[in-house]
């Protein structure tokens, strides 16, 4: 009995424990949360400004333009990019394993389209996914999935618009997490090339920005579209940033709170341990007074 309680007791301590990092972790992941968000919404505004700005442009530039492979796919598609982003860390819940998920859903979609994917990959997860499974990745960077930079997301474009101008690949994905609000998040895909803002009918009477270009369209598309992938690219990582550490926050909340409840459930194991120890030495103390006095 004596070593039952105190199994039980270092079961509550242990558990005590546990529950202090749990809880310190969701107070962490609270904080950066509040700077992953500020960030993001910093970032939305240029990013819907250059969206904009290339909505205007395709309709601009003709369809016999050299740039057209950046509107429109040009012949077959044989390959694809897919930049998956992923977090570097675990104990954020189904975060990552989501966003793998929906890029395996992609994956088994291209392929039955008769389209190879090449995979882009961000994030030690995601990384060791693809090499457990023995996949070959066309790139790989890890280490700033919670502060993630310009210069990150960058990298990241560079390698896979590279492709896409070498003809090695006709469109590129991007597979993340988007950001709804602090209690829900959804894995989500996003085709970059070839542009999905082509030929926008416009519905309201609002006026119309009429733009020059100088030189002229197919020029400023030339240089505008690298930095249109980086600035997308880039914002995916911050709407993935934020939505990890939401993530990690509830998850951590949950532990902190299923904690708590096995610590209730082992304090009152102990209790009823301890109560019947009391109550079985009671009784051999009552016994043995009897057979005392029986004896007398």
């Amino acid at each position: 009995m004596a070593q039952g309680l105190r199994d039980v007791k270092r079961r509550i301590k242990s558990v005590q424990s546990t529950k202090k990092i749990t809880r310190a972790m969701e107070l962490i992941a609270a904080s950066r949360f509040m700077k992953a968000q500020q960030r993001m919404q910093g970032a939305r505004p240029y990013a819907e400004a250059i969206t904009a700005a290339l909505r205007e442009l395709s309709s601009a530039v003709g369809r016999s333009s050299s740039l057209a492979a950046y509107l429109r796919p040009d012949g077959e598609v044989r390959k694809a990019a897919v930049i998956v982003v992923t977090s570097d860390r675990g104990l954020a819940g189904p975060y990552s394993s989501g966003v793998l998920r929906q890029a395996e859903e992609l994956y088994a979609k291209l392929r039955n389209d008769g389209v190879e994917p090449q995979v882009y990959v961000t994030g030690r997860k995601g990384a060791a996914y693809y090499r457990f499974r023995s996949r070959p990745l066309a790139g790989s960077w890890t280490t700033f999935s919670e502060q993630p930079t310009y210069d990150d997301a960058k990298a990241v474009s560079e390698a896979a618009f590279a492709a896409f101008q070498a003809g090695e690949v006709q469109e590129i994905y991007v597979v993340y997490t988007h950001f709804i609000s602090s209690l829900s998040q959804q894995a989500a895909v996003r085709r970059l090339l070839p542009l999905e803002v082509v030929d926008v009918e416009r519905t309201s009477n609002e006026p119309r920005a009429e733009y020059e270009y100088e030189p002229d369209a197919e020029a400023v598309l030339g240089q505008l579209m690298p930095r249109y992938i980086a600035v997308r690219v880039f914002n995916a990582f911050l709407e993935a940033a934020a939505s990890e550490q939401a993530a990690r926050r509830r998850a951590m909340s949950t532990a902190t709170d299923n904690a708590s409840n096995l610590i209730d459930e082992y304090t009152r194991q102990y209790n009823q341990a301890r109560q019947a120890s009391i109550t079985q030495e009671l009784m051999e103390v009552v016994g043995a007074a009897e057979a005392f006095n029986g004896s007398k």
